[in-house]
């Protein structure tokens, strides 16, 4: 994992010195607020396992989140940019059945604390294939590394399964500026494979305070998972978010 957080710190320095000696312009986007966990069946090892819900058959907790994205726009229409966004849940509670899981016996009644990790890293290069005085509308790809692992522990007992992997998504951008100050926009990644499927889609609503600000209010929506011998695990994750898009 440490060799793929390099290599993205490398791409970042390389863009930045390509910067200077492009017609480039270059943005930082913050966004905050609460994540709300949908379900999150898991059954891990897949085949074997128990399934159970960490946010049905447990209480997951609501909790802070925060993304940061910086964009590298390079003329009119390619943009290119580096996002973080990492993700805390965590849950407990008990449950009427014994549980199986990652080789750990759990029994029935036993007190669970479950602690969900989703950490995503990408970089994405997308074109603006339509662009007027009120409505922009983009393509593009997004190479993901997803490093996550859920932890269950309770009765002394302790068991953790975490997953590094790469995902290709399609990266997609519309924005509707209806105003001079006000516009929409919807954006995201999202995929679907027989492996399994991602997305993760905002719509807000944005406001122009200043020049080369941008604040926004919206909703956005991460969900996906696999299916297979060693994992299964599907999750919803709603966000109730506010961002800001600062150029420089």
């Amino acid at each position: 994992m440490i060799k793929n957080y390099l290599n993205i710190t490398l791409v970042f320095l390389s863009l930045f010195c390509m910067a200077r000696y492009a017609h480039a312009g270059w943005s930082i986007d913050l966004e905050s607020g609460l994540a709300v966990s949908g379900y999150n069946d898991v059954r891990i090892p897949g085949d074997t396992g128990t399934e159970f819900s960490l946010s049905e058959d447990l209480d997951a907790e609501n909790t802070a989140f925060i993304r940061a994205r910086l964009n590298w726009d390079i003329g009119n229409r390619h943009t290119i940019s580096l996002l973080a966004a990492p993700l805390r849940i965590n849950s407990s509670g008990s449950l009427d059945r014994d549980i199986n899981y990652f080789g750990v016996q759990f029994p029935a009644g036993t007190n669970l604390d479950a602690k969900y990790r989703f950490d995503s890293y990408r970089i994405t290069y997308r074109y603006t294939i339509f662009q007027s005085e009120k409505f922009k509308a983009g393509i593009g790809l997004t190479a993901k590394i997803r490093d996550a692992s859920i932890k269950v522990e309770g009765g002394g007992e302790s068991s953790e399964k975490s997953n590094t992997g790469f995902v290709p998504l399609i990266n997609f951008a519309v924005d509707w500026r209806f105003d001079s100050k006000l516009g929409l926009e919807f954006k995201g990644d999202a995929l679907a494979a027989p492996q399994g499927r991602a997305e993760d889609i905002l719509l807000a609503l944005y406001g122009i305070p200043a020049e080369k600000i941008r604040i926004r209010v919206g909703y956005r929506i991460l969900e996906g998972g696999a299916d297979n011998d060693e994992v299964y695990n599907f999750a919803l994750v709603n966000y109730l978010s506010a961002g800001i898009t600062i150029a420089f």
